[in-house]
């Protein structure tokens, strides 16, 4: 699996005090995938949310977050999850585009570390595909990496690898733009 790191783009160019936002996804192990997230600016700038203990939350997108959206090649159903700078999460389940909703497993609880500066933010997240069933072994692992960036004035930008449509949506098939391999026992 390729660990190369590749970047978010913002919607619009006014995109408060973030200048740039890197991912990375690589395998950790069989079924389980870290994915990283480096946004660069004056944090300063930003409402992150205040750390709390791990825990399902809703409506993560309301604020700053980061998110991951998966789906297998040739598939219309897809999940969805939200890593809060609180250390908050929440998952998702789509039978197609829009059409689903929160997955009531704990098991999914995804292990995730934050380190926030005056310049940055780093969020770490590994996540377990074998707790979701249309995800198949074998299959090439379509990804779609996203962030939602609210400033300290209200105002928000929106990022992701790409934005194919004329509004910022993360759901649309075009933006899982990451193709790669299923992370198996040969990864």
């Amino acid at each position: 699996m390729s660990d190369s790191i590749t970047s978010l783009v913002p919607f619009t160019l006014g995109h408060g005090g973030v200048e740039t936002i890197q991912a990375q996804v690589s395998c950790v192990e069989p079924n389980r995938l870290r994915i990283c997230y480096l946004a660069n600016g004056d944090m300063g700038t930003l409402k992150i949310p205040e750390k709390c203990s791990p825990r399902r939350a809703d409506r993560l997108w309301e604020h700053t977050c980061f998110e991951a959206f998966f789906r297998s090649d040739r598939v219309s159903s897809y999940y969805e999850f939200n890593f809060s700078p609180s250390g908050e999460w929440a998952a998702y389940s789509f039978r197609g585009y829009r059409d689903g909703g929160p997955i009531p497993d704990e098991g999914l609880s995804p292990e995730i570390i934050v380190h926030c500066t005056h310049d940055r933010i780093e969020l770490d997240a590994v996540v377990r595909l074998d707790r979701l069933s249309t995800i198949r072994s074998g299959s090439t692992l379509r990804v779609g990496l996203s962030s939602v960036i609210e400033a300290s004035d209200g105002t928000f930008s929106y990022w992701a690898l790409k934005h194919p449509a004329d509004k910022p949506d993360f759901h649309h098939p075009d933006s899982f733009a990451l193709e790669l391999p299923f992370p198996s026992q040969s990864a």
